[in-house]
């Protein structure tokens, strides 16, 4: 059985709530999954002000030795002016260690994020998670076309061959839709069955 992280960043609930997609999908495919967050660093001023979710059910990953734990780690987070989120970027800052020991060679990386509009750097996003990961030495599985889900103009939807996404709007009222949850759930069980063949 793989044992799946699914590690992520959220200000306003979108990434939570598909983190949990993300870990439905991979439970689905026999894997045994720990959803975790990264710490908040913004000022508290500015989380009140800007009124980010503070509650959660998922505890917080602080050691990034944990990481080493893992046959698979599915980075989630936010989209920062077309790249992941500093809360996310200061966490993998802290793993040096386990890079320099090589503890993620091998292992398989995924990536999924949220903007604003429908242009708002998702891929972009997308990518500064994967480069970490590659960095890393993690195999990397995408959003494949096996998710019809992403595909058409019928209605506003996340989604791209590099990983699941949502779209928040403007001031974070649209919420994640079935289409968008279906990706991240596709993306967690790709991960999960990926990993399964690499450990067996």
């Amino acid at each position: 059985m793989a044992k799946i992280l699914v590690l992520y960043y959220s200000s306003y609930g979108h990434i939570e709530q598909m983190a949990d997609a993300v870990a439905e999908g991979a439970r689905a495919a026999g894997a045994d999954v720990d959803i975790r967050r990264v710490a908040e660093t913004a000022p508290a001023a500015v989380v009140q002000a800007a009124g980010f979710k503070t509650d959660t059910a998922h505890p917080l990953l602080s050691d990034p030795n944990e990481l080493a734990n893992y046959d698979a780690i599915i980075v989630g987070t936010p989209t920062r002016f077309g790249r992941m989120s500093s809360q996310m970027a200061s966490f993998w800052d802290t793993a040096g260690g386990v890079w320099a020991q090589g503890k993620l060679n091998g292992k398989v990386g995924a990536a999924f994020t949220s903007s604003a509009s429908q242009h708002g750097g998702q891929e972009t996003t997308l990518f500064s998670i994967i480069t970490n990961l590659l960095h890393f030495g993690m195999t990397i599985v995408g959003l494949d076309y096996g998710y019809a889900g992403q595909m058409g103009v019928d209605e506003v939807k996340g989604g791209a061959p590099y990983g699941a996404t949502t779209l928040a709007d403007g001031d974070g009222s649209r919420q994640p839709s079935e289409a968008d949850l279906g990706g991240a759930r596709y993306l967690g069980e790709r991960v999960a069955r990926t990993a399964t063949k690499l450990i067996a």
